[in-house]
Parts: C-alpha cells; structure tokens; sequence
C-alpha cells in the first residue's frame, strides 16, 4: 500500500500544479493572467483553445476529486469496533490509576 499511496501522492501534486497553471492561463471577461501569455484580447493558443482549456481543466478537477478521495480513503486510521473497545478500556484504566494514585485536590 506505500507504493499506491506514493503514486497518488506524486499524481495528485502533478494534477494540483497543472490545474494552477491552467487556470491562470485561462482568458476571463476582464484579461485576466491569460493576456500575459496571449496578449491583449487573442487567445493564448489559437482560436479554438478556449473549448480545450476548458475540456482539460474539467478533466483535471476530476481526477483532483478521485485522486483526493482516493488518498483520504487510503490513509484513514482503521476503525475497528474491537480496536475501539480495547483503546477505551486502556484509556478509562489510565486514568482511574491516575486519579486513584493522585488523589483529590481536595484533600490538600
């Protein structure tokens, strides 16, 4: 599972970083960070690159969605109804002995 989780960490910082540079290239109402790269009103990659800028950056908020999941569900701490109950019962028997090797404040 180190190996997977590995892979979809490497994916996921790949997809995050095109994403943010996709976005920043994109053209908006105003010009926006996509005139840097184009230039005034032109688009930055031809007449038709708004449609696959677009494409491209729903496919990649996609796959920043699952890989996101994906990673959430692989690291999740087990939860075990046994595991659960044996820490409560460790956790409640330390601290009764605390309290009873402590003593009350109010005995002071």
């Amino acid at each position: 599972m180190g190996v997977v989780r590995t892979i979809l960490l490497v994916a996921f910082i790949i997809v995050c970083v095109l994403a943010i540079l996709l976005i920043v290239i994109q053209n908006d109402s105003e010009g926006g960070m996509g005139g840097v790269f184009g230039g005034g009103q032109s688009a930055a990659f031809g007449a038709r690159s708004a449609s696959v800028l677009t494409k491209t950056t729903a496919v990649l908020a996609a796959l920043f969605i699952i890989i996101a999941f994906s990673l959430a569900l692989l690291n999740k701490a087990p939860s075990s109804d046994s595991d659960l109950i044996q820490t409560a019962a460790e956790v409640e028997g330390t601290v009764e002995s605390e309290a009873s090797s402590a003593g009350s404040w109010l005995e002071d």
